[in-house]
């Protein structure tokens, strides 16, 4: 007891309890703070900025952004991933905590397919992505200003205010379904994250109304160009028709594209293949010079035929001939 009493009687004097116990304190706080330094990244929580009311200089370059904000919020809490994408650009992806493994697939992607689209079509659009995961069919709709029931089979949908062309392009945003992650997986999150960056990139110069078959085509062209994919997992529907013998007799029709024709899956794969083909034989700044030429406005057979001939060099039946050629080659080696 006596040893109890000096150890009371030391503490006691000048103040030297307080100075302990700052002392355990630090201590504790530093390696404390030492072992989190520590940790592998993996192991820490992912740090998510709630999108505040106002404008953010870090996240709301693009002015929508805020407006977003209103919108969503009426459906759950909003969170926000910013992403660096190049070119001193920043880009975002929105959403809300239930679609937390959605969103950080589509961030970990974001800069690499805004490079991936620009080192192809150019580094002429915004480059700063606004991309957005609906919680519900609901939000969906109102994220994409549909006015009906917007079909299950719908991922993902690029939007922009109503423009002039030639004017400048605002409220651009790629909006995702509540779905799209379950039914696509990680991959295919990734794949059409590319296709509609696309569509944003070159919305500029596309008219409403042009062929769909370009349009779709190079937008898909761009999702797998660089992915080092088999064409029997890029276009197996394609790949198994080709295999019987059935080969498309003509650049798809503008109405195979709608949902509801049923006819959707085979022709997007046929508008691929003749994007790739033009790529592979012709070469892809042929192939962007043939999009900005068809983009321009609706067209009938007689024109896709003349531009095909100007741009490419090649009369329409032989580039049918040479195309149809390619399906039969590239399938059977399965490359």
């Amino acid at each position: 007891m006596s040893a109890l009493r000096q150890v009371r009687g030391w503490l006691s004097t000048k103040r030297r309890f307080q100075f302990c116990l700052t002392l355990v304190m630090v201590t504790g706080l530093t390696a404390a703070c030492g072992a989190l330094l520590m940790l592998p990244n993996s192991v820490l929580p992912k740090l998510r900025a709630v999108v505040p009311g106002g404008d953010n200089a870090l996240i709301a370059s693009d002015p929508q952004v805020s407006g977003l904000h209103r919108l969503m919020d009426s459906y759950g809490k909003v969170i926000a991933e910013p992403v660096t994408t190049g070119a001193g650009k920043v880009g975002v992806v929105l959403g809300h905590p239930a679609r937390g493994s959605d969103m950080d697939v589509l961030a970990g992607e974001l800069s690499a397919a805004t490079q991936a689209v620009s080192a192809l079509w150019g580094s002429d659009w915004s480059q700063a992505p606004v991309v957005v995961v609906a919680s519900s069919p609901a939000e969906f709709a109102a994220l994409t200003n549909a006015t009906g029931d917007v079909p299950a089979e719908v991922a993902a949908a690029t939007v922009a205010d109503p423009f002039h062309p030639g004017a400048r392009i605002t409220g651009q945003r790629v909006v995702f379904g509540p779905e799209a992650g379950r039914r696509l997986g990680a991959d295919g999150l990734r794949s059409v994250l590319r296709h509609e960056l696309t569509h944003v990139a070159t919305r500029a110069v596309t008219v409403d109304g042009s062929p769909q078959w370009m349009l779709e085509g190079f937008a898909e062209y761009t999702a797998h160009r660089g992915m080092r994919q088999p064409i029997t997992e890029v276009a197996p529907t394609l790949t198994a028709r080709a295999g019987a013998g059935d080969l498309p007799a003509d650049l798809p029709a503008d109405a195979a594209f709608e949902p509801a024709s049923g006819q959707a899956a085979a022709v997007y794969e046929q508008a691929w293949s003749a994007c790739a083909f033009i790529a592979d034989q012709f070469g892809e700044p042929q192939l962007v010079s043939l999009y900005r030429q068809l983009a321009t406005g609706p067209k009938d057979h007689a024109a896709v035929e003349s531009v095909v001939r100007d741009t490419l060099g090649s009369p329409f039946p032989d580039f049918l001939a040479r195309w149809q050629s390619w399906i039969t080659t590239r399938t059977a080696a399965g490359a």
